[in-house]
């Protein structure tokens, strides 16, 4: 193996944005943030919970009944 051309590995602390629950791994980065974990993903926890998307959807029924309207 070459030496000097492999990525330093480090103990990454693993943050989660919509919980904030936190662990640690091995990676080349130092700290890892992801949108989802295991802690609140639906299929994980079994537990179907609101989307970020819910507002297309008002969006489009409204646009919806707009042009339903208009007819």
């Amino acid at each position: 193996m070459k030496k000097d051309i492999h990525p330093a590995y480090h103990t990454a602390t693993v943050t989660c944005t919509s919980c904030g629950a936190t662990f640690e791994t091995g990676s080349t980065l130092k700290e890892i943030k992801v949108d989802t974990c295991s802690n609140c993903h639906p299929f994980y926890t079994g537990k179907q919970r609101t989307v970020r998307a819910d507002g297309r959807i008002d969006k489009f029924n409204k646009k919806l009944a707009k042009a339903q309207n208009s007819k």
